[in-house]
């Protein structure tokens, strides 16, 4: 009888009923895919590990929500401590040296590793993954006809190219042009994204969470000439935006992100969520529902790269016909995804051990611990950010052909948020940093290999 009123304390009757209609329909989910393909018997285990998590995660995420559009009944925290002076200019400096430190660690490495030790051969090791892709983008813009790997580039979103391009204008090499806009890029978002966080939290939990944002294994991507970095400073900035009234700027920059990354379509969530808050707690008077009108921005700037894909290929969406004939990629379940990518680490032993360690464990690794962190943050943590998540690992890690999981991790705050929650007190942070720190060196090295890093 207590536990049942302890239930009924926490959960509303929209809260239940909404928690049954997503078991039922995770638990349909899992049964249809379950007697449609035909995996081992530890792929379907893994799918069912990972489904079960994520119903965890959503269960202890219901009842914040609700509470969260409820008229007071979500009271957020009021912030007591100051900020530090000079904090945006501080961890600017912070993060402009840190991508430095990366990359002199990354060339010790790259010499470590037997490679060429010419500068220019080292440069060229930064074009060998998608960053080439990007530059290519920057230097040519897209090819509408020529050989199939550059006209299939328009995967590829024009947000980060463009601003490489711009940066070619005062620095002449395009390697370096790529490098300067994500560690600019990263530096940024360590700003933004500690005033973000202070909204909610403490300097000392802000800077926690910043720290693992560095140390997470796969942080070197920050630094590499990809999309990750712009797209992580783009969501953070949109996220604050909103959150400190700016709806219209932070939209804006939101349809950026959406521009850069498929992914930035996902901003929609929590600035959606923030916005039935306000709406839901401001007095019948002064509740403005034309200010949702405003969210439109966020899939338009998605929409303009659209419309660059019908320019170039004649098709708005031609972009998908590429991702699935060139790359296998399509929407899927997410707990497909821990089915097929274990049966695929299963398979590269022994022969294989290169694709085991740098490819199918660690985007395994991310699938779980993500759900993990944040699953078991989710009661603490601002519901807006959990409903981020949510929808984000849906579709980034429901892809067909997923080989990028850690890359779609480290670009995502709640996931990190979820991270420093979890190292709270003096000896988890210790143990933590003391597990990321030798599995960032390890996967440090599997990227400089090219053992498959994505």
């Amino acid at each position: 009888m207590e536990k049942l009123d302890a239930l009924r304390k926490k959960y509303t009757l929209p809260g239940l009923i909404i928690c049954a209609l997503g078991l039922v329909a995770l638990a349909a989910m899992y049964v249809y895919w379950l007697m449609s393909t035909h995996y081992s018997l530890w792929a379907n285990l893994a799918a069912f590990a990972s489904v079960t998590i994520f119903a965890v995660l959503c269960l202890r995420f219901v009842p914040g929500w609700m509470r969260f559009w409820t008229p007071g009944g979500w009271i957020d925290a009021p912030r007591i401590e100051s900020t530090p002076a000079h904090m945006s200019l501080k961890l600017f400096g912070v993060g402009m040296l840190w991508c430095l430190a990366v990359f002199i660690i990354s060339y010790v490495v790259y010499l470590m590793c037997g490679f060429n030790g010419a500068w220019s051969s080292f440069m060229n090791f930064w074009t060998l993954t998608d960053s080439g892709h990007y530059l290519d983008i920057a230097r040519d813009w897209y090819l509408s006809e020529g050989i199939i790997d550059r006209l299939v580039q328009l995967v590829f979103l024009p947000g980060y190219p463009i601003a490489v391009r711009l940066m070619h204008l005062i620095v002449p090499d395009w390697v370096m042009a790529g490098l300067l806009v994500s560690w600019l890029s990263f530096s940024g978002a360590l700003s933004v994204g500690y005033h973000l966080l202070r909204i909610d939290y403490g300097h000392r939990e802000s800077l926690r969470v910043l720290k693992y944002l560095c140390i997470i294994p796969g942080s070197f991507f920050f630094v590499s000439p990809m999309s990750e970095s712009l797209f992580l400073f783009l969501s953070l900035g949109c996220v604050y935006l909103a959150r400190t009234r700016r709806l219209a700027l932070g939209c804006l920059v939101g349809a950026l992100a959406a521009f850069t990354r498929s992914l930035g379509l996902m901003l929609f969530v929590p600035v959606c969520m923030e916005l039935v808050h306000e709406t839901v707690n401001a007095p019948r008077g002064e509740r403005r529902y034309a200010r949702f009108l405003w969210l439109v921005l966020i899939p338009a700037g998605f929409g303009a790269y659209c419309v660059i894909n019908y320019q170039v290929a004649g098709n708005p969406f031609q972009y998908m016909v590429y991702q699935r004939e060139h790359w296998g990629q399509g929407f899927g379940f997410f707990f497909a995804t821990a089915a097929y990518q274990l049966d695929n680490a299963i398979g590269c032993v022994p022969g294989n051990m290169h694709n085991f360690w740098g490819l199918w464990l660690p985007n395994l690794v991310f699938d779980f611990a993500g759900l993990i962190a944040v699953a078991l943050a989710a009661r603490k943590m601002r519901p807006g950010y959990a409903a981020w998540f949510i929808a984000y690992y849906v579709i980034a890690i429901g892809a067909t052909w997923l080989l990028s999981a850690p890359r779609y991790m480290i670009s995502l705050l709640p996931f990190f948020i979820g991270v420093g929650q979890l190292a709270s007190t003096p000896k988890r942070d210790a143990v933590m940093t003391a597990v990321c720190v030798p599995l960032w060196i390890y996967y440090e090295f599997m990227f400089v290999l090219r053992w498959q890093v994505w």
